[in-house]
């Protein structure tokens, strides 16, 4: 088409029609102009579809990491509310003024209750090389992009109530790393030291006396209210949190 054009208008400028030649000249920039806009919105278009389908991709990855994350989460708050039956029962006990248990019972409850301390370690391989690479802006959604972005101010505040929690079970171990109590009699009547094939002593020390100990009631009482804390105030939390991030993903890939 352009080559027609040119050809007229070439006759009639040789013709000096140079007002039907203007009118050709103009028709065809007017054909390359439009020639121009269609290759830049089929490119937009090609454009577009890569953003997609790149979008798509980052979303399914995300999904999967978070699914993998509120596993691990929900896995955490079974332990956390074992932790507190346990303190619970243990604090029960020190109420006990005739029938106390057998040092089996206590140390097998003492074993179940601290053998396992809580730390959410969430899988965020994905989510840091979107960031980190600049590719967050292809996540349309800006809901979503901020619960994204505001993911690792969150995961700080539940580390430092986990360290707390730390804390709370270390003082209460404390009590054990002194010759008034003694690790090995929880560890034997546990089953651990047949488990390990460890040797045992001739006479394991009793552990009874940590029932009379206010000391010991004290850091029980600690560890009872962080462990509910813990998992009331930050982790149920952050299991709405990750839902809410779950149901944006969702909609986004429907």
């Amino acid at each position: 088409m352009i080559k027609i054009f040119r050809k007229t208008r070439q006759k009639l400028l040789a013709e000096k029609k140079i007002g039907r030649y203007l009118a050709y000249a103009l028709g065809e920039i007017v054909l390359v102009v439009i020639g121009i806009l269609i290759a830049l919105a089929i490119n937009n278009k090609n454009q577009k579809n890569i953003e997609k389908k790149t979008e798509q991709t980052y979303l399914l990855g995300l999904k999967e990491e978070f699914l993998t994350s509120k596993s691990k989460l929900t896995e955490l708050l079974t332990i956390n509310e074992q932790n507190i039956e346990g303190a619970k029962k243990l604090l029960a006990l020190t109420n006990l003024k005739d029938s106390l248990p057998s040092e089996q019972e206590l140390s097998k409850l003492l074993f179940q209750t601290f053998v396992s301390d809580i730390a959410f370690n969430p899988n965020n391989s994905l989510l840091n090389e979107i960031i980190n690479s600049g590719n967050l802006k292809n996540i349309k959604n800006t809901d979503l992009r901020i619960m994204l972005t505001n993911w690792f101010a969150t995961l700080e505040d539940i580390s430092r109530q986990e360290k707390d929690l730390l804390l709370q079970r270390e003082n209460l171990l404390d009590m054990f790393r002194t010759n008034q109590y003694s690790l090995e009699t929880v560890f034997k009547d546990a089953g651990i030291y047949a488990e390990m094939d460890l040797t045992q002593g001739d006479e394991p020390k009793s552990n009874l006396g940590l029932l009379s100990s206010r000391e010991f009631k004290n850091k029980l009482l600690m560890f009872i209210v962080t462990s509910r804390a813990t998992g009331d105030i930050h982790y149920q939390p952050l299991m709405q949190y990750l839902d809410s991030i779950l149901d944006t993903i969702s909609k986004e890939l429907d």
